[in-house]
């Protein structure tokens, strides 16, 4: 079964690549770049993965992987946050992230991570 991974990046050019990167790993994607699309996507169906950027318009990744993680509907679905400024880092573990990842980041590196997040 195909697994699907929902990437919540507000910079149109990273979601590109992590969109083109994923597809050819054969993933399944939702995109968002608001919080608010994000939780309006996740009515039609859940993802086996988040991938949260820390800076969008409508919020902050660390909050929101909270609110994710405090859910009863998604708190189980694996999280990974990626940001810039690695003093996000411990901010996005102690919210409940299952991983972090820093930008920019290597395309290998971060399959990588998303595959161990995903046989798990």
């Amino acid at each position: 079964m195909t697994k699907r991974i929902h990437v919540l990046e507000d910079d149109e050019d990273i979601r590109y690549i992590i969109e083109v990167l994923l597809k050819d790993e054969g993933y399944e994607l939702q995109l968002s770049s608001t919080f608010k699309e994000l939780k309006s996507k996740l009515n039609d169906s859940v993802p086996d993965l988040f991938i949260l950027d820390v800076m969008i318009p409508d919020g902050n990744g660390t909050d929101i992987c909270d609110d994710l993680k405090n859910d009863p509907f998604t708190k189980h679905i694996p999280i990974i946050v990626m940001s810039a400024d690695d003093q996000n880092k411990q901010k996005s573990l102690d919210a409940g992230a299952n991983d972090y990842i820093s930008k920019p980041f290597d395309i290998d590196y971060i399959v990588k991570r998303i595959n161990l997040q995903l046989t798990k």
